[in-house]
Parts: structure tokens; C-alpha cells; sequence
């Protein structure tokens, strides 16, 4: 029989408590938020982690901060705390239903918005939300607070830019222009509950012509990582959203996409279907914009 793993639980109150218990015991020590992905892979067997540490008991992980300039959210925050909070539904929807897709009604009660980040997968569905949206990543480490973009943060599947004792303790989105809007789609084969086999996120802000000061695309599961759409701003900006726009949008979408073979979707599948909900969610976020 092989050795049995004694597992510990820790539940610090501070940062700073977490750094140092990471610090102590390496990569063999978790970071445990809602768990939705974290036991799920323990119980497979794909970790097995001598450490859990509980982040929930630190106040700045468990909060929604709004302030005139930004809203901070707490990387242990839940995806029902989201769908629930008015003035962050209303500022940043699509944020809202990208993290409300994640799981089951049973789910969303646990499942984390740092959680969906952490875990790194190419087909998470807050990150090409967060990418759109120009979030930044607040970490926690040994060298004191950093701040990386969304879009940086992923650095293949199942890998982020965290470093030995780091840990993310919130998200910030800035603060939007009077009228932007945002929205993120996917498709997965079924209804519900499944995992997008696309994501689009985008973000979009007007002049008062009507024509676009700014806009933000991100595409998930074409590739090892979300990744932004630059080419998607050069298209938009400066111009109305006609039929010749949203040609050029769906090329570059198309041309942004990396994807692999699967059973639950082919190269040449993503990769068209990546173009379509690009131009639906930029057609979306430019809606809700001109309505603000």
C-alpha cells in the first residue's frame, strides 16, 4: 500500500498569513476558495495537496468594493454574490453572465470568481469577460502587492503567472465611459451546464456621433489562453457598426483562433463559430451602450 498524505486545513485572517503559509510548503499547498474545480481534481487523484488554505476568512477576498473608479471583487466571491449585486449587474453585465454560466444554480452558491480564474482552463468562461472588460488581477506575495492585467494572467492551460507564495486576493474593473456596454456569449452543445467549446467577451464604448471611441474583443477556447482580439480595436474604432465592420470583425476573429481537435468540436468549427459570436457580442455590448 502506498503512504497516506496527511491533509491540513488552515483559515488565515490576512494576506499576509496566507503568504506565509504558501511560502512554507511549496506547490504542495492549495488555495481553497468555492472548491467546485479544486476537489473535483483531488478527487480524481490529478493533485494531492498536503495543505488547504481557506481564503474566505480574509474581509478584502469577500467583498464588493464600488467606488466612483473602479469596482474591486473579491477573488472568493461567488458567482450568486455577483448575480445578485445591482450596481455591479448594471455597470458590467457581461462580467454578470459570464460568471453566471459556470456550473449549476447548486454551483453558483460555491463556485468563485478566482476561483474560474486560477484554475487556467483555455475554456473558462469569466476570463474573456475580464479580458474585454480591461480587469486587472490584484496578487498577493512575498514582495508585497501586484497588479497584472487579465490578459496576462493565464499562461497556458492549467498555468498562470503566479509565482512560489502568490495568491490573488481581487479583481478590479475600471471605471467605464457614460456610455459603454459589455456582453459575453458562448456555445456548448448542450443548453446548460457544459463547457464552451467558444467564448466571446466584448466591450464597447461610443462618441456622441455614434461611432466607437473604444471597444475590447476576447475570444476563449480557440486557444491555450483566452487572448484579446487587438486587431478587433483598430476595426471598430472610429466607426458604426454596418455590415462591412462586422465583415472585417469576424475575419479577425477568425484569424485570432489557434484551436485543436476534439470530440466536442473541430478546428474548422471553432473557428468559424468564433467569428459569429464575435460580431453578436460586439452587436450586443454597442446595443446596451447606446442605451446607457
Amino acid at each position: 500500500m502506498g503512504t497516506v498524505t496527511e491533509l491540513k486545513y488552515e483559515s488565515p485572517e490576512t494576506a499576509q498569513a496566507v503568504v506565509a503559509l504558501l511560502s512554507g510548503v511549496g506547490p504542495m499547498a492549495r488555495i481553497f476558495a468555492g472548491g467546485t474545480d479544486l476537489l473535483v481534481q483531488m478527487h480524481e487523484e490529478l493533485i494531492e495537496p498536503t495543505l488547504l488554505i481557506d481564503i474566505k476568512g480574509i474581509p478584502e477576498t469577500r467583498e464588493i468594493d464600488v467606488t466612483a473608479d473602479e469596482i474591486r471583487i473579491g477573488a472568493a466571491v461567488t458567482g450568486a454574490e455577483l448575480g445578485e449585486h445591482q450596481e455591479l449587474k448594471s455597470r458590467w453585465p457581461g462580467i454578470v453572465e459570464a460568471v453566471e454560466l459556470i456550473g449549476s444554480y447548486q454551483v453558483q452558491g460555491r463556485a468563485t470568481i478566482g476561483g474560474n480564474l486560477c484554475n487556467a482552463s483555455p475554456a473558462a468562461d469569466s476570463v474573456p469577460a475580464l479580458i474585454a472588460a480591461a480587469a486587472k488581477v490584484i496578487i498577493a506575495g512575498p514582495n508585497g502587492t501586484r497588479e497584472v492585467p487579465a490578459e496576462e494572467f493565464s499562461v497556458g492551460p492549467g498555468r498562470t503567472c503566479l509565482a512560489a507564495g502568490e495568491f490573488v486576493t481581487s479583481i478590479v474593473l475600471p471605471k467605464q465611459n457614460q456610455r459603454s456596454g459589455d456582453a459575453y456569449l458562448r456555445f456548448i452543445p448542450r443548453t446548460e451546464m457544459d463547457i464552451a467549446v467558444v467564448g466571446a467577451g466584448a466591450c464597447v464604448s461610443l462618441n456622441d456621433d455614434g461611432t466607437c471611441a473604444s471597444a475590447r474583443l476576447a475570444l476563449g477556447a480557440v486557444a491555450p489562453t483566452a487572448k484579446r482580439v487587438a486587431a478587433a480595436t483598430d476595426i471598430l474604432q472610429g466607426n458604426r457598426l454596418d455590415d462591412g465592420v462586422l465583415a472585417a470583425l469576424a475575419k479577425a476573429a477568425n484569424d485570432a483562433c489557434a484551436p485543436i481537435d476534439d470530440k466536442r468540436g473541430t478546428i474548422e468549427f471553432r473557428t468559424k463559430v468564433a467569428g459569429v459570436l464575435a460580431c453578436r457580442a460586439v452587436k450586443i455590448a454597442w446595443q446596451r451602450a447606446e442605451n446607457r
